[in-house]
């Protein structure tokens, strides 16, 4: 029996008709599934943290040297309080203007006096270090390398040590 070219079109119209239902179903799924998901998912926050910087110090000695001026690198970083501490010496309370005192050193620099004069030397050094980075209190320092010269010695006056800077 053959079929008439009208009863194979009406076969390709239910054909049609039911892939497109099919159709219709799926994307209706897809949706419910996309709404179900996001009544659950609360809004995304963007916050910007930001991350703890450590404490660099920088030192900058005055025209003459009898003070050296140490304070944060970075801009951020508000100095507290601040002490140098030499090995085998007590520590030089700076205190929070970073300024450290060249007679200071001097006296815990005692007995290396005969080092030679006009000749950049360098010794140890620990820095302890409380400061405030947005809005926390923090503590940072390290080792740094404090450099010196000595000047004077001539046949009136002493010697007096100058300070030149200040490295990690």
């Amino acid at each position: 029996m053959t079929e008439s070219p009208e009863a194979r079109r009406r076969r390709w119209i239910n054909l049609g008709e039911l892939i497109a239902l099919l159709a219709l179903v799926v994307s209706a799924l897809g949706v419910w599934i996309a709404w179900k998901s996001s009544n659950h998912d609360k809004p995304t926050e963007v916050v910007e943290q930001r991350s703890a910087v450590p404490l660099a110090l920088r030192g900058t000695p005055d025209s003459d040297g009898q003070t050296l001026t140490i304070m944060p690198a970075d801009p951020s970083h508000a100095l507290q309080s601040l002490k140098v501490t030499i090995k085998g010496t007590s520590p030089i309370d700076v205190g929070s203007d970073g300024r450290l005192s060249a007679s200071d050193v001097q006296a815990a620099l005692q007995g290396r006096e005969k080092e030679a004069k006009d000749v950049t030397h360098s010794v140890a050094v620990r820095i302890d270090a409380r400061y405030v980075e947005a809005g926390n209190d923090r503590r940072g320092g390290g080792a740094y390398v404090l450099r010196y010269k000595w000047q004077g010695g001539g046949l009136f006056g002493g010697r007096s040590l100058r300070l030149v800077g200040l490295a990690r």
